[in-house]
């Protein structure tokens, strides 16, 4: 998982280049976990102004290949992101509203699945979406 250091120091740590759209994505990343990219556009705009669409999906796709954050595509919705990293958790999606919760791996270490039949591939994580209704949903 990404430490909660100055995002700055974070992008340096993993050599890209300083940038306020950088920064402001990874912060926004950081503060809305599982925004989609709309959501974090809002949010980089909010704060740095005039700042094109493709800027910050550039930045979430550097960010993503640097394994800064991580991108989850639960089936019909838009990608998500989040900084939580590198601890092979999973998620819970709400059919209703669309909800997205982060959990925890149920047993084991990484991955926390074994898959009956690796064809030879090493495997060294496993995603997992469930699926369900929330709370606020249900009720």
């Amino acid at each position: 998982m990404v430490e909660m250091r100055e995002p700055e120091d974070v992008l340096r740590a993993a050599q890209l280049r300083v940038t306020r759209p950088r920064t402001a994505v990874l912060q926004a990343v950081r503060t809305h976990p599982h925004a989609d990219a709309d959501t974090i556009i809002g949010v980089v705009r909010d704060e740095l102004g005039a700042v094109s669409k493709q800027a910050v999906y550039d930045v979430l796709a550097a960010l993503t290949m640097a394994g800064l954050v991580r991108r989850i595509e639960p089936s019909g919705s838009p990608a998500r992101y989040e900084a939580r990293i590198g601890d092979n958790h999973h998620h819970v999606v709400c059919r209703q509203c669309g909800a997205i919760a982060d959990v925890d791996c149920a047993v084991g270490e990484a991955p926390c699945l074994t898959a009956s039949n690796n064809h030879g591939f090493t495997i060294d994580e496993a995603e997992v979406i469930y699926w369900g209704t929330c709370p606020a949903c249900a009720a």
